[in-house]
């Protein structure tokens, strides 16, 4: 039932696959399921569920891209609301250690993580979506270019986003 737990999984997922694009298969078929209501995890926190979760060796490879990535938000409840406590009533831990092991805490940690750590991938998606986005159609060989110039750009001109608009708008495509 949604809204009875935060779902870090989904949450890292989206954020590896949307904002760092990368590419992870989809799950065996017999993935054994998190509790769906935080207040019954009984003494474990996600966190902790997620760990032992990890020790299941058809499972580590993916998840540990992204779990930790998920577990930032946990200041944030099932539904979005700020919180310092689970629906367990227990302290929400929001500090991740990422793929890299390097640790963060929250949003903030997230964000140095991708700034300091993974900026390049998060640039090289955000030009390949905003790209799709623009010609309504998935990217061809012929792109790249654009791409590149898009990327090159970027950094050239500080990271303005107007940047890359005007290089879709004016590119051959």
């Amino acid at each position: 039932l949604p809204g009875l737990r935060t779902s870090p999984v989904k949450r890292g997922y989206w954020v590896v696959r949307k904002l760092l694009g990368e590419r992870i298969p989809p799950p065996p078929p017999e993935v054994p399921e998190l509790p769906k209501d935080e207040a019954k995890s009984g003494d474990l926190t996600l966190p902790q569920l997620l760990a032992r979760h990890r020790t299941d060796k058809a499972c580590a490879g993916c998840h540990q891209r992204f779990d930790s990535i998920g577990l930032v938000f946990e200041g944030y409840g099932p539904i979005g609301e700020r919180r310092e406590r689970d629906l367990g009533n227990r302290p929400v831990q929001a500090k991740a250690t990422f793929p890299d092991g390097t640790e963060g805490e929250g949003l903030a940690g997230l964000r140095r993580y991708i700034s300091e750590r993974r900026e390049d991938e998060f640039v090289e998606n955000l030009c390949r979506e905003l790209l799709v986005y623009a010609l309504g159609r998935g990217l061809i060989l012929s792109d790249e270019p654009t791409i590149k110039t898009m990327h090159d750009r970027l950094a050239a001109e500080g990271h303005r986003f107007d940047s890359l608009i005007e290089t879709i708008v004016t590119s051959p495509q």
